[in-house]
């Protein structure tokens, strides 16, 4: 095991919460996008035949809810092959939705012209934090404050951007590793 893989795994060489905490993050961006979210997560996984790791929605829900961000928190042990095909989903849905992902991206960084769309995505990612995240966390109020949010949500859309090339599912373990 090399170093990076030590900041991913911990010492019982399950997955770090910081690495569930930001893959969470990629695929609430995903949902945000993805009005069809985890129905799409879900069809994902069956056309990526990983039915071993997600066998259904609820599974999905489960393994999330590993972020300690979430409401619904439940520390229950990730196994590396459940995350793994969560980062497979996500890579796959970001090549799905690059095209809306760039137009976001766009948007902010042209505000006069094209403000409704960065406002109606931003938007639409707070109340989805509001919805599913603990409120009360700090770093939960760090996503809902506005000036640190859109530094934030820019990151990760642009994270997304870059694992949808052939060799996506490496860069994006890659930035999931260096947190």
């Amino acid at each position: 095991m090399n170093s990076r893989t030590i900041t991913f795994l911990n010492k019982e060489n399950k997955v770090s919460r910081q690495s569930i905490e930001k893959l969470d993050l990629l695929l609430l961006i995903l949902e945000t996008i993805d009005l069809n979210g985890i129905q799409s997560h879900y069809a994902l996984s069956n056309k990526l035949n990983l039915n071993d790791f997600l066998p259904n929605k609820v599974t999905i829900w489960k393994l999330r809810n590993n972020n300690p961000l979430r409401k619904s928190y439940v520390n229950n042990n990730i196994k590396l092959g459940e995350f793994d095909a969560l980062i497979k989903i996500t890579v796959e849905m970001s090549r799905y939705l690059y095209p809306y992902i760039r137009e976001i991206l766009q948007s902010k960084e042209d505000v006069e012209k094209n403000s409704v769309i960065w406002n109606d995505f931003n938007k639409r990612f707070i109340e989805l934090i509001n919805e599913r995240f603990n409120t009360d966390s700090m770093r939960v109020k760090r996503l809902l404050n506005q000036t640190e949010n859109d530094e934030i949500v820019i990151k990760y859309l642009l994270t997304l951007s870059l694992c949808i090339s052939n060799k996506g599912f490496q860069k994006l373990k890659q930035f999931l590793f260096d947190f």
